[in-house]
């Protein structure tokens, strides 16, 4: 057991200190063997070691505070571990010694998170997360790093050796596997990483591309060079090397866990289900299938394994279902099979270094261990508690047994002698804090749900639940019962605080609440036994003037009897009862302890490291009392801290987050014991519990999950007699308390009571005992069915029907009051009804309850003001992304964008939405524009003053006039390009481009960005000469809207007059020609009603008051306006229009019939139909007037309105070429931008290129000193290893010299002896281990040199011995010789010891020559990559992307030939090439006519001639005919063709057999192909099979002639040969000889038979051949 040193800042004043006896806590990490019969786990600050067969626990502790990671070498039997601190170390101890061997300090800052030692030899690997990630090899037994890589973020969750080749080291993360491997030569290691390529989440895999220097990448002829990714995203640091977009990232599966096989390869398991196999010799991945023989796994989900473990033939493996399965795995498949169950998800599997037993670990830190055998054997080494231990405590008195409790409601008893489990029990329930009777055999538990249980520990062995209150719905966060037993104080959240009666007899009676502060800290007591009261003190803070309150109360001893005065209806306890008093302190507080003389606080400060004491007044006070410090000292802690009181007053025990426990004397608050149990690592101590006696310690970790267990080491007289005589003098005084209480408890537990019910028994013998029980605990107990009601609420239901009870008469009489008032007040409302509006009150005025209303009212209009708010605060952010949007898409342009419509026709023409250019962009154009402007200035005097200089003679100088004026001409061109070299029509629209360089002369960037400057302008100004146009036609609509509306109101009046029921055109403006009205809100769209301000209402009313007055006096007598009615109809002249509305009223005679008119009437009837006939012809002319009028203003508007359609339509075709000069112009924007990034692109390529150049230089250098120093270390030891063989050779040679006095035959036999060498006896392995452990023995080279050395000299001594001296030597002469020999075998050792030395430096420096030689490839590989970029920068600058313009028809293309390979063509212009055609015409034309004449001319001399070669040739064919006539020969295939009909057909259908007859034989090959492939795989593998046998027979052959040759040593050395022998050696003579003559007959044999097949065939090649005719 190792303890921490004693820090600088805790100085003991006295000899007393404490130590560890015992840790209980539970594995966090993986649990691991440290030889065959013990494992162990780390767990807070300690490890604790546990021994598999008799449970029996160790513990080591760390000195400098939580155990960080854990590692374990078997054969070696030792334990290494890190510490969490800054800069923190490596431990090595011993097992079972647990003393520290050796300590490692590397250059790590934060924490190691893997530890891994290898399985044989001396290596150490470690592993460091942030911000190293940093891999470290170690030699732990000399102390040093032997080499160290840095990886790249790469958090590692699993590392391991190759158990088979400690030379390999797997390290495997959740997205990578890299295999290391260590190198070495002579002292000096390398490590190398190898990653292997993992599938993607599917099980395949992808082809990864070579990211710099990619191989397939296609070639663009006509936009430059196409580069890799990295370079088009700007990279040029390493992280351009494993740069891949987002869509060319797949996702791979996720390493969980790997293991070994014994074969080199690896397993994989993977989040997603799948095992990898991964091969050890190329590091390819296999993904294994697995087989499906059954209903998968029974129902369980079996997704992705947790751990792997090897084993033959598989591997073991767990999920998350809590079962093992083995997975049989052959080939690329594997099964699976289930193994076994354990309680829980399984997150660790190991087997014993033995392997007959696995160890199992489970989720919550269970450890089982299955051992195997003919009957296995499932064995729990450690049962975990659920969670971490939430309180601890002793039970009464404190020198047997201890209790826990967790989150979950377990409580657990344990024995402190030796910290084992002695039983546990499961409340089921979120439990908070833990607290045992001093009183009694019973305990307390407080839970999330305000209940608190009660614990039987009578029994220890069988602790019981047999009771439970429920006092509030707030949490329990207290527990705490006074010296003396008497009372059980409960804390809740809320700040109430429940006084229960502490005596399990009295079934736990609540005696009242008292209310304090939420958020209390800490409770105290403070119970005398020469005292009738209890002092309680409670800490709570106050946050808002960051002090600390204490409430102090005092509860009397007799309080159980007289509980009903002391408290209200309602439970609460009256403070002048119980003597309530506050207290202030000035500072936060984080712990509180009431001094046990009663007239002093101690209190742990929470901002400051100070513990201060706290004097109170004597006198009584009824405010509040501010305390000031009476003592301070420095605690000595760091964070917050605890303080509490032992048994006896005298002893103050402070805790903190630094986790060290100290204990003061209160009087002069010094230390004179400590120790360190915990750390600030796990936030320190959460609980510390001392017994009564004082000797026992406990002290519970915060976040650790550790409890430990401390007993005084060295202890004064004085410290231990003053609380072991209070301690006797306590006992004494709680004996027949005790006595009793735990009578009843001891029947209780035999009559079986539980929790859920109390049954009748009960009842009884609480009666018997006349004991009070409150009636709400009485319905609690009796109906455990209902819906439990806390006991606060209990109290106040029951006082609430006392008080209903007590006042129901009045009660009634109140209601019979407020009914004739309620029945006064409607009737009242219902006559206010009826009133008129003047007189009518409003409903509010009604209510009684003005107090009640006022409230009602102030509530209405305060949830009205937040709505309102909420509501205007909406608008306001809607008005402001209203305002935002329109000052970006309206304000903010210069030029609003908007639209114009034709009155006829579908034509829109759209103006462009121009913004105001900025005071930047404004100057960067004159910049620009200055600049063009200087460089022509520039180029003018230059060409004056080469002009000038150049002027020698009159004729030259006419020549170079007339040079000048076609430069001229041609600068006069260049400047005024023609549109197609320009690449728009910008000239159209009277834009000036002369300043514009040509699209061939644009090869820096610098003239690229001022191109695109000018261009921008360009654009700029042909919108602007299109807007301009476009406002034209805007206003022109506008009149013409306006002309039209004019015509429109006499087109009305006609059609008014004419009573026609034409509609009447009025066109009007739409949103899209007028968008500023979208801006403007109409009150016709607003569908909501509007609200209006009651001033705004008010003066509403005023106005139309007003106008009804007005309206009323405008409706007075107006006597002219009638005499014009009824006389002249209310006009006094009647006009020419109303001629249509006139009418004659006829004669009133006419109502009488015809027969009865005078003659006179028939006068005025005909005078009547006069006027109607001529009204009538009036109305028609006039008709037909308006007519005419109407139909000329209709053509008017039409016309009118159609010439602006027109004009509208031209301007539309303006729009559609603008547009497309616009379109032309950014066209070469794009492009200019295109090649300004293709050029940044390849200036980033070109900039990787030289990192990774420099990078790759540096890593050359570094290898070339590496194979410097290699070499050099190589010579070295090479010539040491060439002295250590010159010396073994000087050994042999000098022996002789070394004995002249002897006699030569004696040297002889001397030299024979000195030649020989023992035998060394390779260890046998076990069989039965061989079978079982798959690694088989795995010893280290230098334990096995060490080994073979040791059996050498022991031989060497047997060698040695005097019995084996020759005869008639001397003794002395046979020391010196034996000496002699040793030296000469020593000296062997260490030549075959440095000669595999140097093999391993030679391996090594090949490896670091092939290195450098990859490096050198690299590098020139970089350099061809280079040039070729270079060539293509080059290329690309040179050939430029030019913007032509051609007209439709100018280019034609015969037959479609278009070319795509542009290399060899070149621009010129059209002239030329139409000049050149012209003259090549001319002379083309000159040329045919020569050639006619000369054609005239010899054309009679070629016919003469061609006839005469023609009469030749005639002849000679005449007579090779005649000749060919004489010697023809007739084949059969001649008659054939002649004599067969259907020549052709029969060719045909021979062609279509000899093409079946190839088809068949084909597929006949391939079939013989694949058979013979198919047996070829067999014999391959045969073939291997016979390899692997051969080579097992070749070892055991080389075994078996090592053997003989030992033995033939051995009888030549006897001298004597035995009979059985010489017949066995004659006997196998005899054999040999017997098997020469059979393998000499039967090569006869075979000789005989070739000879007579040879004879046969020679004798059937004389016979004759008779050949059938």
């Amino acid at each position: 057991m190792a303890q921490s040193r004693e820090p600088e800042e805790h100085a003991v004043h006295s000899s007393a200190s404490l130590s560890v006896r015992w840790v209980q806590g539970f594995p966090k990490q993986n649990v691991h063997f440290v030889n065959d019969s013990n494992i162990c786990y780390p767990s807070g600050n300690f490890i604790i070691f546990i021994n598999i067969k008799t449970k029996k626990k160790t513990v080591l502790q760390c000195m400098n505070g939580i155990v960080g990671v854990v590692a374990t070498n078997v054969p070696y039997e030792v334990v290494a571990f890190s510490d969490r601190k800054l800069k923190p170390l490596i431990y090595i101890y011993n097992f079972p010694e647990l003393t520290r061997r050796t300590k490692l300090k590397g250059t790590v800052l934060l924490d190691y998170t893997l530890l891994s030692f290898s399985y044989c030899g001396t290596y150490l690997a470690s592993y460091s997360s942030l911000p190293e990630f940093e891999l470290a090899l170690w030699n732990w037994e000399s102390n040093v790093i032997l080499c160290k890589k840095s990886q790249l973020s790469v958090d590692v969750s699993q590392m391991t050796f190759n158990p088979m080749n400690y030379h390999q080291l797997c390290l495997s993360s959740p997205s990578s596997v890299t295999v290391w491997t260590i190198e070495r030569s002579n002292e000096e290691h390398y490590l190398k990483a190898k990653s292997v390529k993992l599938p993607m989440e599917d099980g395949s895999f992808f082809n990864e591309e070579d990211l710099i220097f990619p191989t397939s990448m296609p070639k663009d002829l006509i936009y430059g060079p196409v580069l890799p990714v990295s370079a088009i995203a700007g990279l040029e640091g390493k992280e351009a090397e494993t740069f891949r977009p987002k869509d060319d990232l797949y996702p791979l599966l996720h390493p969980t866990m790997h293991c070994w096989t014994p074969t080199g390869d690896l397993y994989v398991g993977c989040e997603e289900g799948h095992l990898l196999v991964v091969n050890g010799e190329n590091w390819k991945v296999t993904v294994l299938n697995r087989i499906e023989d059954r209903s998968p796994m029974d129902g369980r989900n079996f997704i992705s394994p947790v751990t792997l473990a090897y084993q033959k033939g598989g591997v073991l493996t767990s999920g998350i279902d809590g079962f093992v399965y083995s997975f049989i795995i052959k080939d690329s498949y594997y099964k699976v099979e289930d193994f076994l169950q354990v309680e829980g998800p399984v997150e660790h599997l190991m087997f014993s270094p033995s392997y007959k037993m696995l160890l199992i670990q489970a989720d919550k830190g269970s450890v089982y261990i299955y051992t195997f055998g003919e009957e296995p054997t499932l064995d729990k080494v450690l049962h975990a508690c659920d969670g971490k231990f939430q309180s601890t405590d002793f039970i009464t008195p404190g020198n047997k047994y201890c209790m826990t409790l967790t989150h979950s409601g377990e409580v657990c008893v344990w024995c402190i002698e030796d910290g084992a489990c002695v039983s546990r029990i499961y409340l089921n329930t979120p439990a908070t804090v833990l607290a045992c009777s001093p009183s009694s055999l019973s305990a307390a538990v407080g839970t999330v749900g305000g209940s608190v249980h009660f614990i039987d520990v009578w029994d220890a062995e069988s602790p019981q639940a047999f009771h439970k209150v429920f006092l509030s719905e707030s949490s329990v966060q207290h527990l705490l019962y006074d010296q003396r037993g008497i009372f059980l104080l409960v804390g809740t959240s809320e700040g109430y605080i429940f006084v229960i009666n502490a005596n399990p007899s009295s079934l736990f009676q609540i005696l009242g609440f008292v209310e304090v502060g939420k958020g209390i800290l800490q409770i105290s007591t403070v119970s005398l036994l020469d005292s009738d009261i209890v002092e309680v003190m409670v800490l709570s803070p106050l946050s808002e003037t960051e002090r600390s309150k204490l409430e102090i109360f005092t509860l009397p001893k007799i309080l159980p009897q007289v509980y009903t005065t002391f408290a209200d209806e309602r439970g609460r306890m009256k403070d002048d009862l119980i003597h309530k008093f506050l207290y202030e302190i000035e500072h936060t507080l984080s712990s509180a302890v009431l001094d046990f003389r009663s007239n002093r606080v101690y209190g742990f400060c929470n901002g400051v490291p100070y513990i201060c004491s706290y004097l109170l007044p004597e006198k009584e006070h009824n405010s509040i009392c501010i305390l000031k410090p009476y003592q301070k000292v420095q605690s000595k802690h760091y964070g917050p801290g605890m303080l509490s009181l032992s048994p006896h007053g005298l002893w103050l025990l402070s805790s903190a987050k630094c986790g060290i426990l100290c204990i003061r004397d209160t009087h002069t608050l010094e230390t004179f014991a400590w120790c360190r149990s915990h750390s600030h690592q796990g936030h320190g101590i959460q609980s510390v519990r001392i017994s009564m006696d004082g000797q026992n310690i406990l002290v519970n970790g915060r976040d650790d999950g550790t409890l430990v267990y401390l007993r005084w080491r060295r202890f004064g007289e004085d410290l231990i007699n003053d609380i072991l005589e209070y301690c006797q003098q306590l006992l004494t005084f709680l004996s027949n308390t005790m006595e009793e209480e735990n009578n009843y408890l001891s029947i209780t537990q035999n009559g079986s009571l539980n929790l859920g019910s109390e049954s009748e028994h009960t009842v009884e013998i609480n009666k018997n005992m006349s004991l009070s029980i409150d009636s709400s605990q009485e319905e609690l107990v009796q109906d455990d069915n209902m819906k439990e009601i806390p006991w606060i609420q209990q109290k106040s239901q029951e006082a609430i029907k006392k008080e209903v009870h007590l006042f129901s008469n009045k009660r009634k009489e109140i209601k019979k009051g407020i009914k004739a008032l309620a029945k006064t007040v409607l009737n009242m409302m219902e006559e206010n009804e009826t009133v008129d509006n003047i007189a009518k009150l409003e409903q509010r005025e009604f209510g009684l309850d003005l107090e009640e209303l006022e409230r009602l009212h102030d509530e209405s209009e305060e949830e009205i003001e937040k709505i309102r708010k909420d509501v205007e605060m909406h608008n306001l952010a809607k008005s402001y992304l209203a305002e935002r949007i329109k000052e970006e898409c309206w304000n903010s342009m210069a030029v609003k964008g908007r639209a114009l419509k034709c009155f006829h026709i579908p034509y829109v023409v759209e103006n462009f939405p121009m913004k105001e250019r900025t005071d930047e962009e404004l100057k960067e154009v004159m910049r620009v524009l200055q600049q063009k402007k200087i460089e022509t200035e520039c180029l003018k005097l230059r060409k004056e003053i080469v002009e000038f200089q150049s002027a020698i003679t009159l004729v030259k100088k006419h020549h170079e006039e007339e040079d000048e004026e076609e430069e001229d001409d041609v600068a006069i061109k260049h400047t005024n390009l023609p549109n197609y070299m320009l690449g728009s029509l910008s000239t159209d629209f009277g834009v000036h481009a002369s300043l514009l360089s040509s699209q061939l002369e644009l090869h820096s960037r610098e003239e690229k960005i001022n191109q695109i400057i000018l261009l921008k302008d360009i654009i700029y100004k042909v919108k602007t000469v299109f807007n301009n146009e476009f406002d034209a036609a805007y206003k022109q609509k506008e009149f013409e809207l306006a002309r039209v509306k004019e015509r429109n109101i006499r087109i009305k009046e006609i059609i008014l007059d004419l009573e026609l029921e034409e509609a009447v055109w009025q066109p009007e403006f739409d949103d899209c020609e007028k968008p500023e009205r979208t801006l403007v809100v109409e009150s016709s769209e607003i569908t909501a009603k509007k609200y209006i301000n009651p001033w705004q209402k008010a003066r509403t009313e005023l106005l139309v008051t007003h106008e009804m007055e007005e309206w009323f006096l405008s409706r007075g007598p107006n006597t002219r306006k009638r005499a014009l009615m009824d006389m002249m109809g209310g006009v006094l002249e009647v006009k020419k229009e109303d001629i249509l509305r006139m009418v004659i009223p006829p004669p009133a005679f006419m109502a009488k019939p015809d027969a009865l008119w005078s003659e006179e009437e028939k006068k005025k009837f005909r005078d009547y139909e006069k006027k109607v006939k001529d009204l009538n012809e009036e109305r028609d002319k006039y008709r037909k007037s308006l007519e005419a009028e109407l139909r000329k203003l209709q053509n008017s508007i039409q016309e009118s309105t159609q010439n602006f359609d027109e004009y509208l339509k031209r301007l539309f075709e303006r729009r559609v070429k603008a547009e497309m000069v616009v379109n032309q112009e950014e066209l070469k924007i794009n492009n200019l931008i295109f090649s300004l990034l293709l050029d940044e692109e390849i200036n980033s390529r070109e900039t990787f290129l030289n990192n990774y150049l420099t990078r790759k230089q540096e890593e050359k250098t570094q290898t070339s000193e590496a194979i410097q120093r290699s070499r050099e270390d190589l010579d070295g030891y090479k010539e040491h290893y060439d002295n250590l063989l010159a010396e073994d050779k000087v050994l042999d040679r000098s022996f002789k010299k070394e004995f002249p006095e002897i006699p030569s035959h004696q040297v002889d036999i001397l030299y024979k002896l000195f030649k020989r060498r023992p035998r060394t006896h390779k260890p046998k392995v076990h069989s039965d281990t061989a079978s079982i452990v798959p690694f088989g023995e795995r010893p280290g080279p230098g334990k096995l040199n060490k080994d073979a050395f040791a059996q050498l000299m022991k031989a060497m001594d047997d060698m040695d011995n005097i019995n084996n001296m020759p005869e008639g030597l001397d003794p002395l002469v046979w020391d010196h010789f034996c000496m002699t020999r040793r030296v000469k075998v020593e000296n062997e050792q260490k030549v075959k010891q440095k000669a595999a030395g140097l093999m391993e430096m030679m391996a090594f420096l090949r490896k670091r020559v092939e290195e450098d030689e990859k490096v050198q490839q690299e590098i020139e590989k970089v350099f061809h990559e280079l040039i070729v970029l270079q060539e293509e920068k080059v290329k690309f600058q040179l050939n430029l992307t030019i913007q032509i313009l051609l007209k439709q028809g100018q280019v034609e293309l015969e037959n479609f030939q278009l070319l795509v390979e542009y290399s060899d063509a070149i621009l010129i212009n059209r002239n030329i090439i139409e000049d050149l055609n012209s003259v090549i015409r001319t002379r083309g034309q000159k040329k045919v006519t020569s050639m006619m004449e000369s054609k005239d001319i010899h054309k009679g001399i070629f016919q003469i001639e061609w006839e005469h070669k023609k009469m030749e040739m005639e002849m000679e064919d005449l007579n090779q005919k005649a000749w060919d006539i004489q010697m023809l020969f007739f084949s059969r295939e001649r008659q054939k063709y002649l004599s067969e009909p259907n020549y052709e057909t029969l060719i045909a259908i021979q062609i279509g057999i000899m093409e079946q007859t190839i088809a068949a034989l084909d597929k006949t090959h391939k079939k013989n192909v694949e058979n013979r492939k198919k047996l070829l795989k067999k014999l391959e593998k045969f073939s291997n099979q016979k390899d692997v046998a051969n080579y097992t027979l070749s070892c055991n052959l080389r075994e078996e002639l090592v053997a003989v040759s030992e033995r033939k040593d051995i009888c030549s050395a006897l001298g004597s040969k035995l009979t059985c022998e010489k017949i066995a050696k004659e006997r196998y003579e005899n054999v040999m000889q017997q098997q020469k003559l059979t393998n000499i007959s039967k090569q006869q044999a075979e000789q005989i038979l070739i000879l007579q097949a040879e004879v046969e065939r020679l004798r059937m090649k004389t016979f004759p051949a008779l050949v059938p005719m």
